[in-house]
């Protein structure tokens, strides 16, 4: 599998454009924006987008999808559906930010804790991690050992939890619980910024490491 990395929205978001290689089908992740400049991108890799995947529905994440779930007949994965209240409020977050409008969109499928998804020849695990937003999913493909996170770990830092439904406590056990057992070794795509890896951040991440968590 591809992971073509296009920042989108005046929040430079990681949009992933994962790519399986041998049958160039193609899943997107969080298209929050700039969809001429995301299918550009799929255009030059000689792949067909086979659905869009959401980790959860702030606008910088999901305010496109709906959109180009229109525009290419696919359908949307993801979140899970505690996310639902914000799929609602997407044309008042777009409004709120100064975004394009945006359309609410309902998911061909919501994802739950220990689902897969599906496309090409490639499978995603899917890991419900609440915190950022109650609904929020990570996306681990086991082969790689890498993971799409979303806003839910950074380099060097951590989601946001001031946000409606956000909570401090349940992010760090999501962190904790879900995320560390799969292996330091796991490379991750934060929604912003940088990767990393599990094992970098539990060392020297001031939120989540070991000596922050008392481990």
């Amino acid at each position: 599998m591809q992971i073509k990395i296009v920042p989108v929205t005046p929040f430079q978001q990681n949009c992933s454009i994962l790519i399986c290689e041998s049958t160039r089908k193609a899943a997107i992740v969080d298209p929050g924006g700039d969809l001429d400049r995301l299918l550009a991108t799929v255009e030059q890799a000689g792949a067909e987008v086979e659905k869009i995947i959401i980790t959860h529905a702030h606008i910088d994440h999901a305010g496109g999808a709906g959109e180009l779930a229109r525009r290419l007949g696919v359908p949307i994965e993801g979140p899970h559906r505690e996310d639902q209240f914000w799929i609602d409020l997407l044309p008042e977050q777009g409004a709120s930010f100064g975004f394009p409008p945006a359309e609410r969109f309902t998911p061909h499928r919501w994802l739950e804790n220990g689902d897969q998804v599906t496309f090409g020849e490639q499978t995603l695990d899917v890991y419900h991690c609440p915190g950022h937003t109650p609904g929020h999913v990570v996306l681990f493909h086991p082969g790689l050992r890498v993971a799409i996170v979303g806003d839910v770990l950074f380099q060097g830092s951590i989601g946001r939890t001031d946000f409606p439904r956000g909570d401090h406590a349940t992010l760090l056990r999501s962190i904790r619980e879900r995320l560390w057992p799969l292996g330091d070794d796991v490379s991750f795509v934060p929604g912003h910024g940088r990767t990393s890896t599990f094992g970098a951040e539990r060392r020297s991440n001031p939120f989540v490491s070991d000596a922050a968590l008392g481990r």
